[in-house]
């Protein structure tokens, strides 16, 4: 199960319904959770220490190509640094607008939850990671 964040559902509202326009960040962050965060960007678990840090994505069309039948897909392998210590079990994602704090733009279930230890690298392979609006 994937979800909007509520900062980006507002947004989105707002930039369509003739508010305000929204300009979208020119990186995305990848975040890797332990705990399944809400909307509203709380209960989100990073990994802390070992090497962990959000995965910067640049926003374009290389990375995510055109949509179609309302679905967005990442185009090209995304590999976080390796952990230099155990991250936990990750079982959840989510991108934001920075690398430190920011926006929870949208967050995620993985299919299968992994334990990421010591010399393990995670990899979001092409194809992969989809994002769907219905």
């Amino acid at each position: 199960m994937s979800s909007f964040g509520d900062f980006l559902e507002n947004e989105l509202l707002d930039h369509v319904w003739g508010n305000a326009a929204y300009t979208a960040p020119a990186t995305l962050y990848l975040a890797l959770s332990t705990t399944d965060p809400l909307d509203d960007g709380s209960g989100i678990t990073e990994p802390s220490g070992g090497s962990y840090a959000r995965l910067g994505v640049a926003n374009n069309a290389t990375n995510w190509p055109a949509a179609a039948s309302g679905t967005k897909t990442l185009n090209v392998d995304q590999t976080f640094v390796t952990a230099t210590a155990s991250w936990g079990v990750i079982a959840y994602m989510a991108f934001y607008d920075a690398a430190v704090g920011g926006n929870m733009l949208a967050h995620a279930s993985l299919s299968t939850s992994k334990t990421i230890d010591n010399g393990d690298t995670v990899i979001f392979e092409a194809g992969n990671l989809t994002i769907t609006l219905d």
